[in-house]
């Protein structure tokens, strides 16, 4: 759409000249997240203070502008780019760390803080903030809020809803409210905290964060465990949750993951007989650390695992996670789209979703490399495809359709901490019954009743 005059004034009266971009390249790039599907925007504005976030929004409901906003921009879902242009709000300069309570055991942040980057400044205090998507040395706090991320720890330490305590919001309707508190028990009328976390910013504009820690983990050990092929690889999730262990982490890595990541770092990650590999980290006291790692070696090798290693020291520990870490982009490196469902089964179905991950690369000959946590049932599935192919299109959205099919059945969920953003929004009936998206939409009218924030995601209508 295009932005009036009389709107553009307006917009530069709220956050100056130099708060305002519209050149054609700042306008594709704002228009696009990981997923690299979108819109340009119209107008992208750069605000410095909540106040100039309030006027924005006003600006937007006066002139019935589209406003949809953009932190760090990794987003697998396109839940912070535009569908239908309008004006696109960066949250680029929000980046402070503004408290670390030791005592209270608590971090105050803006949401464009680096969640790597918070992490690394709350260890230093011997403080601990266990949420760390894979992203983390470049997605943004605000954004792991916005889609309640979670992580290779949330098997222990849960996803981020369980550390936010309060939140500071601009309402697109221009009024600054705040929920929550810095106390651990607050049940003082409906919890709106909790409500906008994973609201994928279609509620509120987030300015604020408050967040709960931990103390940091004494000891840690990471240990690897190859098999031949996923079906051991899952055998080994089965045996573990089977002796009651609760490593921190327990994160799946399918062959063809293994191969791709080896090739975008140059270098050996598991043996070439390993079709599939386990990372497993326990984390706690020295003593009691050491005793769940033997038990993690037992469990693995009753399970027929190939070889059984732990990390000697903090760099094979780093080497390890960087491997993990970098399959994304590995993936991403390995053919000319990659297209990242992160569904979520009960933990006990994880066998079942690989079964089908199976089936669907036999039955519509598509590679689809998979990987992900499977301590908590949320598995990353990668359809790897060539936009050019119309017919490997055309067989990978048939397969999409029956994955998610496939994860309802199995009680689970088509999206763990992605979001639904546009590019799933289609799905959302499987999952979600007519009367609880109408109460979801009736939610949505009353934080927003002029439809301006983030309109077309979640459900296609907006």
């Amino acid at each position: 759409m295009a932005i009036s005059p009389e709107a553009r004034a307006a917009f530069l009266a709220a956050v100056g000249a130099a708060g305002v971009r519209d050149d054609e390249d700042t306008r594709q790039r704002y228009g696009t997240d990981a997923l690299l599907r979108g819109h340009p925007a119209d107008l992208v504005v750069v605000p410095s203070t909540v106040d100039q976030i309030a006027a924005i929004t006003r600006v937007c409901r006066q002139f019935h502008i589209p406003l949809v906003v953009r932190g760090a921009g990794t987003g697998y879902t396109g839940g912070a780019v535009p569908v239908r242009g309008g004006v696109v709000l960066s949250m680029e300069r929000f980046t402070r760390i503004l408290e670390i309570d030791e005592v209270n055991q608590l971090a105050i942040v803006e949401p464009n803080v680096l969640t790597g980057d918070l992490q690394t400044a709350v260890e230093a205090r011997g403080l601990f903030y266990p949420p760390d998507p894979a992203s983390l040395a470049i997605s943004a706090i605000g954004g792991n809020v916005a889609e309640c991320a979670g992580g290779p720890r949330a098997v222990k330490y849960g996803t981020t809803r369980r550390y936010v305590l309060a939140l500071q919001a601009v309402l697109p309707t221009g009024e600054i409210i705040r929920t929550g508190s810095k106390a651990v028990k607050n049940v003082v009328g409906y919890d709106l905290t909790q409500l906008l976390i994973g609201s994928e910013g279609t509620l509120a504009i987030l300015t604020e964060i408050t967040l709960r820690l931990l103390p940091k983990p004494a000891a840690v050990s990471t240990i690897t465990a190859t098999f031949a092929d996923v079906a051991g690889a899952v055998g080994g999730v089965t045996a573990l949750l089977a002796a009651r262990v609760l490593p921190s982490t327990i994160e799946l890595i399918d062959g063809g993951s293994l191969r791709a990541v080896e090739r975008y770092l140059g270098r050996t990650v598991a043996p070439k007989s390993a079709g599939a590999m386990l990372v497993i980290e326990v984390d706690g006291v020295p003593g009691a650390v050491a005793d769940e790692a033997a038990l993690v070696t037992v469990a693995c090798r009753a399970a027929g695992a190939i070889a059984v290693d732990a990390a000697s020291d903090s760099a094979e520990r780093d080497r390890l996670w960087e491997a993990r870490r970098s399959l994304s982009y590995a993936l991403r490196a390995a053919a000319p789209r990659k297209i990242n469902h992160d569904v979520s089964v009960p933990r006990g179905h994880v066998p079942a979703l690989f079964a089908l991950l199976a089936r669907l690369e036999r039955d519509h000959d598509l590679w689809i490399p998979s990987f992900g946590h499977a301590g908590d049932g949320n598995i990353h599935v990668n359809f790897m495809v060539d936009p050019a192919d119309a017919a490997q299109m055309t067989r990978a959205a048939a397969a999409a359709d029956e994955l998610f099919r496939g994860v309802v059945a199995l009680e689970g969920s088509i999206s763990g901490e992605h979001g639904i953003g546009f590019s799933k929004a289609q799905y959302l009936s499987l999952e979600l019954s007519p009367d609880v998206i109408a109460l979801m939409q009736r939610v949505k009218a009353a934080f927003d009743p002029s439809g301006i924030l983030n309109p077309g995601k979640i459900w296609i209508d907006g």
